[in-house]
């Protein structure tokens, strides 16, 4: 609740000031509680590299599109805007998930506590609504495994309360390519309810060719005091993405004749993803006597995507091939119950959490011929008929112990129960049945000690241990071409230190460094990848190591700067056999011990710098870069680096004593550099390249009364 009185308390104080942009400039949250954990202490005392990031894009001039937008500054995650909304962003945390050609692997992800992640380890981020956000957690290390199965990592995105004054926005935004957003945000308290419920429609032509998308999007959070310290919480998001055009991706001989143009594949069978998805959670809060607290969490979720591949045709033709369209109806969701007790032993505070949950997915996956006769693209004959489902159920528990006034100490266990089961309906003379499951468990225990030299000091040493299991795109192939799901695959076991320090160095300004070291037994891996299907193997060892920089806070009167760097080294520690070309009988090309993992580059990072003297003006400017990042696992392919500048202004003037307008202007990439802005690891087709775009521009007006 004390984020909950914060805001109630700004929005008070700067409707009665009647100079909103005044109060942006002079108004200072304090610390408050973060959720990611799971714990009730400031982001300073996690013994964990965490990063707290407010988020309010139009300050900055973005239209609040891409979770990449809110990220500046945030060391260890690499999200990058692929500029095709078929395949969502591109998002890593240490090096996990860089595989992923789609969606996002390997980290969990959550909207106001509320799994944005399937139980199988597949996530998205394109239901997260900016316009009703309040901060983006995210959590890196080995507290991430205390989040279960694909948790390399964890992103959160919370939605602010409701103010005390009704308030309403509507914004416009347009700029390159066609590029237009409309929005619009109401927030305010009824009685015992505070609500935050908003809507939008992004449309753009793409910088590519063949790159069209219509999505609109709709959230709300609706919050009930339900009195003597009993909190409701509703949630609510809607994503309908009825357009997303795929350009795939490019050669190197393509990408340096016109980054602008789409595959030829891409043309010709007309590739591209419909997506609609509805989800609703509940969580209940209530006290447990005087020194504790109930949670009580329960959501439901509908996913329907329809997409079609370039599949070519002669592969279709196979009776054991599925076909060049999917089309998975997915119904999924669960339950999470939590105790937690805070009280005092041996003379140090501590503070205890002890929860269970399960979650489940049911997919009804239909494959159809990306053809009929000789038109490409349409939906053809049925090749595909099955259930995928998957359950889960997890226990947890943690201990945090502040035994001594400069020492703390955090213990965590969590055990989780994954089972897979395919039912197949699609059985023919040259089809059998591939109906199978397979069942994956893990016990994760988690450890750190935390030394407090100083009040504004914290130093920390921690460990853990996580696992992954295979999700359905890496089980639905078998490696030497048999029906039926690759259930050899084994999970993954990752063994993660960390140690950190976090300084604040001034109530304004703050330091943050960690150094880490993850060793991977079973990395999950190409084995083959051919012609738009591929199949995955466990690698021995793999190793993600590194150091992790940042600071947050004002440099001078007026400018503010946040920065993030990060160094990774991401290797395989065990040589293997793959094989990413055509033709492929097997796994016939070494990969030698030591390589470095693809999609993710060494050395990358980003800085936001903000003058902010006047109190209607503002500007800024924004850095990123990333250095070479390889492509395929051989090593033969590869990003060069690049650093791109992008600069932004906005002015904001009250409109009598109850509202305000700001207008926006931004350019991104000013200075027009070519580069190559994410990668498609291990395509069997050497389209490795997704171009970025050269100089844009956008233009924001938002009316906030």
């Amino acid at each position: 609740m004390q984020l909950r009185r914060v805001h109630l308390m700004i929005g008070a104080a700067c409707m009665a000031s009647g100079s909103w942009a005044a109060c942006a400039q002079q108004v200072t949250l304090p610390a408050v509680q973060v959720n990611a954990s799971r714990l009730e202490m400031p982001p300073l005392d996690v013994p964990a590299a965490l990063s707290v990031v407010k988020v309010s894009p139009s300050d900055v001039g973005n239209p609040g599109v891409n979770l990449s937008e809110t990220l500046v500054g945030v060391p260890g995650i690499l999200a990058r805007d692929r500029q095709n909304y078929a395949q969502d962003e591109q998002i890593s945390i240490r090096g996990f998930g860089s595989r992923s050609t789609f969606g996002v692997r390997s980290i969990r992800l959550y909207v106001d506590g509320i799994p944005a992640t399937l139980p199988d380890g597949q996530g998205q981020v394109s239901h997260f609504d900016f316009d009703v956000a309040d901060r983006v957690e995210v959590l890196r290390g080995p507290f991430s495994v205390l989040y279960g199965n694909a948790a390399g990592g964890v992103v959160q995105l919370w939605s602010a309360p409701g103010t005390a004054t009704p308030q309403t926005t509507l914004g416009v935004y347009a700029g390159s390519n066609d590029s237009f957003r409309y929005l619009a945000d109401t927030r305010g308290t009824v009685g015992a309810m505070d609500y935050n419920v908003a809507a939008s429609q992004f449309l753009s032509g793409g910088y590519r060719d063949h790159s069209r998308v219509n999505r609109q999007t709709a959230h709300a959070r609706l919050g009930f005091d339900l009195g003597h310290g009993q909190t409701l919480t509703l949630v609510m998001n809607h994503l309908d993405q009825p357009v997303a055009q795929d350009p795939m991706g490019l050669t190197k001989a393509q990408l340096l004749a016109d980054p602008r143009q789409a595959s030829p594949a891409a043309e010709q069978f007309d590739t591209r993803k419909s997506t609609r998805q509805d989800q609703v959670g509940l969580i209940y809060e209530r006290p447990s006597g005087d020194d504790g607290q109930w949670r009580a969490m329960v959501y439901y979720g509908e996913r329907e995507i329809t997409q079609y591949q370039s599949i070519p045709v002669a592969t279709q033709a196979n009776p054991l091939q599925p076909g060049g369209v999917v089309q998975p109806d997915t119904h999924y969701g669960g339950a999470d119950l939590r105790w937690t007790h805070r009280g005092d032993w041996l003379g140090g505070d501590y503070e205890f959490v002890l929860g269970g949950g399960g979650d489940y997915q049911r997919q009804h996956r239909l494959g159809y011929e990306n053809f009929v006769g000789d038109t490409l693209g349409v939906k053809g004959a049925l090749r595909r008929d099955e259930d995928d489902n998957v359950n889960n159920v997890d226990a947890y528990a943690q201990w945090y112990w502040h035994f001594e006034p400069a020492w703390a100490l955090m213990l965590g266990l969590r055990h989780d129960d994954v089972r897979f089961s395919e039912h197949d309906f699609y059985i023919t003379p040259s089809n059998p049945n591939d109906s199978g499951d397979v069942n994956y468990a893990a016990t994760t225990p988690v450890a750190a000690l935390q030394w407090r030299p100083g009040d504004d000091l914290r130093l920390y040493a921690s460990y853990g241990e996580g696992f992954e299991t295979p999700s359905y795109n890496e089980l639905g192939y078998r490696s030497d071409g048999q029906p039926g799901l690759a259930l050899d695959l084994r999970p993954a076991r990752s063994h993660t230190v960390e140690l950190g320090a976090k300084w604040q160095a001034t109530q304004m300004l703050a330091f943050n460094a960690a150094l880490f070291r993850a060793n991977t037994r079973d990395e999950l891996a190409i084995d083959t990848s051919v012609n738009g299907r591929t199949t995955y193997r466990n690698v021995p060892e793999a190793r993600r190591q590194g150091i992790e920089l940042s600071m947050d806070g004002d440099i001078a009167p007026s400018w503010h700067l946040v920065a993030g760097y990060t160094h990774l080294q991401a290797q395989f520690r065990s040589g293997f056999l793959t094989c990413i070309a055509t033709p492929c009988v097997a796994p016939n090309v070494p990969v030698r011990a030591g390589s470095r993992m693809p999609g993710v580059p060494e050395d990358y990072g980003s800085l936001l710098l903000r003058h902010g003297g006047d109190a209607r003006w503002s500007q800024g400017i924004t850095l990123t870069g990333a250095g070479p990042t390889t492509a395929n696992d051989f090593g033969t392919a590869r990003a060069a680096g690049y650093v791109v500048a992008d600069a932004d202004v906005t002015y904001t003037f009250p409109l009598g004593q109850s509202a305000r307008m700001q207008l926006s202007a931004r350019v991104n990439n000013f200075a027009d550099h070519r580069y190559v802005g994410s990668v498609i690891v291990n395509d069997g087709n050497g389209r490795y390249y997704e171009p970025a775009p050269g100089r844009t521009w956008m233009l924001g007006a938002r009316f906030v009364f």
